[in-house]
């Protein structure tokens, strides 16, 4: 009864989340310090593309979670399809002049084949090998792009997007900030719908099973490899559409801002931080770093903190130092991120509540 009430309280509690994101570009209030925008107001083009930009890392981060924290694949390459997904939609539209259908088209198509092919290289070795595996494909692509192979990707400075054959919706103008914003959000919402239909069917329960024991399912016949490759692919598609997200909300494909391995540990440090296995943690984890990052930048730049002792004025000039230092906090007091916070605080009113009712549960009995 109580996993019922709790389903439900969670379902309500997202449901009125979507809401609140869905209905926030109307929202004109001025908010000080919180905000990440360089204007303090909640619909300011600021803070919509930092919300964006939240929701993006959400779906990519729920996708690798998907892999990592629901399968046990310790990857060091998703942002090899994070980078294929942003080229490869850029270079056809800016480059090729696709229209959009085709330009996405082939980037699905790309970014299957590429994850097709290399997961089932990289799976034949297991741990810290597959890690290594993956990594190294991934720094492959990063020197590839870089080094702006037939005068494709720009190379160092990168490929800004042409919106000449988008639609006025997908335009990047500060103008349609709003609907960029959404199309950001409706990214996380497919997402998440993904994740969960995978998570709780059949195939959901096998890759649980892997992480668990992956000698067992060989000892019943139950060929791990297949569904490992799934949980790869799928993961690297999910990956793919959020580089095609950050490009229609950034505007520019640059190496060091999609393909550097920081891409991969930041999202990472995203499941981590909500708590691997659990879907809405990595959401939330992901939320909580893009947002504190963008803050924290802004935060160092507060012109009053000049007047601050050394021992507060430097931390405080430091963003990266200061978002390391929570994760460092999170990994030593909450293990279980998030939602294991979530889950304990849970645990604890439970036994609460059983200890107030142990005695009447006596007394009935011995009436």
């Amino acid at each position: 009864m109580r996993s019922k009430f709790s389903f439900h309280r969670g379902t309500g509690v997202g449901v009125v989340a979507l809401l609140v994101f869905i209905f926030l570009p109307f929202v004109g209030l001025h908010v000080a310090w919180i905000l990440p925008g360089t204007v303090d107001v909640v619909n300011s083009t600021g803070t919509l593309e930092v919300l964006a930009l939240c929701f993006m890392f959400a779906g990519v981060a729920l996708g690798y979670d998907l892999m990592f924290g629901f399968t046990g694949l310790l990857s060091l390459g998703p942002v090899l399809y994070f980078a294929a997904g942003a080229y490869v939609f850029d270079i056809a539209l800016t480059k090729w002049n696709w229209p959009l259908a085709p330009a996405l088209a082939l980037t699905v198509v790309f970014t299957l084949v590429v994850a097709t092919v290399l997961g089932a290289i990289a799976l034949r070795v297991d741990g810290i090998a597959f890690a290594m595996v993956t990594l190294a494909f991934a720094q492959a692509f990063y020197y590839l792009i870089e080094n702006n192979p037939h005068n494709l990707t720009g190379g160092d400075t990168g490929l800004s997007l042409s919106d000449a054959r988008l639609p006025a919706l997908f335009s990047g103008a500060v103008s349609n900030t709003r609907n960029l914003y959404w199309i950001a959000l409706v990214f996380l919402v497919l997402t998440y719908a993904v994740v969960w239909m995978v998570t709780k069917s059949v195939t959901g329960h096998v890759l649980v099973a892997i992480r668990e024991n992956e000698r067992r399912l060989d000892v019943l016949g139950i060929r791990s490899f297949r569904y490992k490759l799934i949980a790869f692919v799928l993961s690297s598609l999910i990956a793919s559409a959020g580089g095609v997200v950050y490009v229609l909300v950034i505007g520019t494909a640059v190496p060091s801002a999609v393909a550097s391995t920081s891409i991969t540990i930041s999202v990472l440090i995203m499941v981590v931080l909500g708590g691997a296995g659990t879907r809405w943690g990595a959401v939330v984890g992901a939320i909580v770093y893009v947002y504190l990052q963008q803050l924290l930048v802004k935060v160092s730049a507060e012109p009053s903190f000049t007047n601050l002792p050394a021992v507060l004025r430097v931390p405080l000039s430091q963003p990266q130092f200061l978002l390391g230092a929570v994760f460092v906090l999170f990994v030593l007091f909450v293990p279980g991120g998030l939602a294991g916070l979530a889950g304990r605080r849970r645990a604890t009113r439970e036994m609460t509540v059983s200890a107030r009712t142990l005695p009447e549960m006596l007394s009935e009995s011995l009436k």
